[in-house]
């Protein structure tokens, strides 16, 4: 059967269902549920994924029309490799914007097979709607001449120019797919998941996610009750506290990581082990910034950078120790000597950032919409956070999602009694996900328990023998850690 025929197959599969309350809700008036067509399965053909399954399974673009626009959701299997004794399906979550479809291949580079996991689970890697694999947006780039909006506006032109540039970045991610563009929200997501899991025949999926998955695998337990067996949350981020406290939270973490990175390096032995040993690193990356703040240096690979470009690519550098601190400090050392194209390359090979804006732009109401508002931040921003001036991920998304021409769409809140107890996984040092916002999380989903790990890497499972433990014992047995351990490796 053609490809083309099982796509229109499935519409109208998917319609008949509606028609007769097969795809049913779940305490909600919205529908949720399935679509009839099943996943359609191959032998992977990448030669990084030998013994894999690769899937497509089509489902509506928007839940609320079952016969509307279809997408197809991808997805890569690998089996239990003790059939016999399988628990059952280990799903993976990426974070916004990441492809887990790529987090498996790296994982599995890294450790992830051999391990007790990867004997007692069918792994599951899931690339949501319009991320990876799965119908992603690329919104193609404007003229590569063209000047970038700035990421703190001073003026009415220079925010004028920023509202410009986002809804440039819209029309061109609608031209794409604009039914899609329109349901990019959690809500909308879960119920994939949810289609996910009746195709794959389980009757309940266990989950292991990074940053936002906290969110999704929430709202899962939420929208679809029993049909979470257990949940590991990895650097968990945090939707239960007002946006400026997560946006502050964020700022003063990803500075206090920077100055644990510049001690560090300052301090290592020889320029093998930090390029910029025995030098004040601070003072480097300031003086680096305030030259690229007067005159753009630049880069092979786009147009010259900015110090604020400069200050908002550290954040990535920073999420794992080893091998990123010390290619943080190659960048600068290349930066200082004319080339930054260093910092134009993102450090996290699962993650675009165009899909992770997009993704938040659909789930995040703006936070301001006026210059005012910018200029009160922007004030902030720069108190918290001196070296990195506050230029993170969730201040470059509420910058990069005012005047977004597509209304977001916010999820409940509140805890979910019904939902099993969570593993949240917390580094004390994470740049990106605060420490505190595992503990937030946490509240949603009752008798959770949280495993800090004194250490600055998220995906914990592949630099901690003691998370990996942990984790191991959870997703397996459901024993959880004693509450207060703190892993130290």
């Amino acid at each position: 059967m053609s490809f083309s025929l099982l796509r229109r197959l499935s519409v109208l599969t998917v319609a008949a269902l509606a028609t007769v309350g097969l795809v049913g809700c779940t305490g909600h008036d919205s529908p949720v549920g399935s679509t009839a067509s099943a996943i359609a399965w191959r032998q992977c053909a990448d030669a990084g994924q030998s013994g894999l399954s690769c899937g497509v399974l089509t489902v509506p673009a928007d839940w609320t029309r079952p016969d509307g626009p279809m997408i197809d959701l991808q997805l890569v299997r690998r089996p239990a490799d003790d059939s016999a004794h399988k628990v059952g399906t280990l799903m993976l979550n990426d974070v916004a914007g990441g492809s887990s479809i790529e987090q498996l291949r790296f994982g599995l580079s890294f450790g992830l097979a051999p391990s007790e996991l990867a004997r007692r689970f069918d792994i599951v890697a899931l690339d949501l709607r319009g991320t990876g694999h799965s119908d992603p947006f690329t919104c193609s780039k404007p003229n590569a001449d063209s000047p970038a909006a700035p990421l703190f506006p001073t003026d009415q032109t220079e925010f004028d120019a920023v509202v410009a540039a986002n809804r440039s970045l819209a029309s061109r991610c609608a031209a794409e797919n604009s039914a899609l563009l329109s349901n990019l929200d959690t809500t909308s997501v879960v119920r994939d998941v949810e289609a996910v899991r009746r195709g794959l025949g389980q009757a309940q999926i266990s989950w292991y996610g990074i940053g936002y998955s906290a969110r999704l695998g929430t709202a899962y337990a939420r929208l679809f009750p029993g049909q979470l067996r257990a949940m590991v949350n990895d650097s968990a981020t945090d939707t239960t506290t007002a946006p400026v406290e997560r946006l502050a939270a964020e700022m003063t973490t990803a500075e206090e990581s920077f100055n644990r990175f510049t001690r560090w390096c300052g301090s290592q032995p020889s320029v093998a082990a930090c390029p910029l040993a025995g030098r004040d690193v601070a003072a480097d990356f300031d003086r680096l910034t305030a030259a690229a703040d007067k005159a753009p240096i630049p880069a092979h690979t786009q147009r010259a950078l900015t110090g604020d470009d400069i200050r908002a690519a550290a954040q990535d550098y920073l999420n794992i120790q080893q091998p990123q601190w010390p290619a943080f400090a190659a960048a600068i050392r290349s930066a200082l000597g004319g080339d930054a194209t260093a910092f134009t390359i993102t450090q996290d090979k699962t993650l675009n950032l165009v899909e992770a804006r997009v993704q938040a732009c659909a789930d995040n109401p703006a936070v301001v919409d006026d210059l005012a508002g910018v200029r009160e931040l922007s004030t902030m921003a720069h108190r918290l956070s001196p070296h990195l001036g506050g230029a993170v991920a969730g201040w470059r998304h509420l910058i990069g999602c005012i005047g977004w021409p597509v209304a977001s769409k916010s999820m409940e809140q509140t805890p979910v009694p019904s939902a099993p107890p969570a593993l949240f996984l917390a580094s004390v040092h994470q740049s990106s996900t605060p420490y505190s916002w595992s503990f937030g999380a946490a509240r949603q989903l009752p008798g959770s328990v949280i495993l800090s790990r004194d250490a600055d890497d998220y995906s914990m499972f592949l630099f901690s023998h003691c998370a990996r433990t942990a984790m191991t014992e959870f997703l397996t047995d459901l024993v959880p850690p004693p509450h207060g351990q703190i892993c130290t490796d």
